[in-house]
């Protein structure tokens, strides 16, 4: 049993120790009046590819929080589609979760971030279906790989971890606003982010030196992904409140996962991310994030962002055990955000 300071509830009333089936315990993700009688909650992708993540094993994923998401937003009702490069092992976790919730919504398509042809390809074809899509959940990310460029020629960790989320959300922000004003319920957008952004390069984005391999640090890039993720959902949260749009977008820490870790990495990345989390705690005075979660405590925060009432209204956030935590300074900078922005459009056309 946990200690106490791990169960301390924080202003949402969870803590470190929720999980998704708590923080979501009571809600429905199904839209009433005139809006289709299902929403659509969106996870991509559900399961890195082999080539893409060094060490991932697709073995694991149907236990990740990736998988975990899909589950508890399904069993609250909601149409989720989950995007992947490898179909079968996306199929597997399917009917994995269905086995668990015969009466979930769940749907399968193609999708390889580190490709922005994959990605455009993708987006016209979800938008060609014509389907509403209420939550959009960037769940995908690689972890402190070795220097190596995607398809594009961008380094994979910042091609992967921002670029092609950048890239789908811009494609299918239409479809969002539309759904938003149709369905007059809040769209919300979910960046998962890490607490690794705080370890970022000196300069935060290394606009000029993205690409530049004799630089290159594993877990600089990883940070740099990081820190993107967060000025990405700060910059939209910025522009839907200048354009009236109903739809929320923010960012989060969603733990270091057993899962993940200890199965997926290396020992040096478990050593990594321990040490990231030994100064995340010291900082902020949480012991938690020296624990590892399971999968339903990992995908704890990104469900309460998505679909918990308490997060109505709430954008341009950073949140950290299903509260809003303080992202670092570089993360708030509302000039940086916009020349990232900037800068990924430059990238993406």
């Amino acid at each position: 049993m946990l200690p106490s300071i791990f169960s301390r509830k924080g202003a949402s009333g969870f803590s470190w120790a929720s999980t998704a089936d708590q923080v979501t315990q009571g809600l429905t993700a199904i839209v009433t009046g005139n809006a289709p009688p299902l929403p659509h909650a969106f996870l991509f992708p559900l399961l890195p590819s082999l080539s893409t993540i060094r060490f991932v094993r697709t073995s694991g994923a149907s236990s990740g929080i990736g998988a975990e998401t899909a589950r508890v937003l399904a069993a609250r009702g909601a149409h989720v589609v989950m995007a992947a490069r490898n179909i079968a092992a996306a199929d597997s976790v399917r009917q994995t979760v269905l086995a668990a919730t015969p009466a979930a919504t769940l749907d399968v398509m193609e999708l390889d971030l580190s490709s922005m042809a994959s990605v455009r390809k993708f987006a016209a074809d979800f938008n060609a279906k014509g389907l509403p899509l209420n939550i959009l959940v960037n769940n995908a990310g690689v972890l402190a790989t070795s220097f190596t460029l995607s398809k594009d020629g961008i380094e994979m960790q910042f091609a992967t971890n921002h670029v092609g989320h950048f890239l789908l959300t811009h494609l299918l922000l239409e479809t969002m606003k539309k759904t938003s004003r149709e369905s007059n319920v809040e769209g919300r957008i979910v960046n998962v982010s890490s607490v690794g952004h705080k370890f970022t390069y000196q300069e935060g984005i290394r606009f000029d030196k993205i690409n530049n391999e004799a630089e290159y640090s594993a877990s600089g890039a990883y940070g740099q992904s990081k820190l993107a993720n967060i000025l990405h959902a700060n910059e939209l949260a910025r522009r839907f409140k200048e354009e009236g749009v109903n739809i929320t977008a923010n960012s989060l820490h969603p733990g270091s996962i057993i899962t993940n870790i200890l199965r997926n990495h290396s020992i040096i990345d478990w050593v990594t991310t321990l040490l990231v989390n030994l100064s995340h705690a010291v900082l902020h005075g949480s012991l938690g994030m020296l624990l590892l979660k399971n999968a339903n405590q990992g995908a704890a925060t990104t469900c309460y962002v998505a679909l918990h009432p308490g997060a109505k209204g709430l954008s341009g956030k950073y949140f950290s055990d299903s509260n809003v935590y303080e992202a670092n300074e570089k993360a708030k900078d509302v000039e940086l955000a916009k020349k990232l922005w900037d800068f990924s459009i430059e990238l993406t056309t």
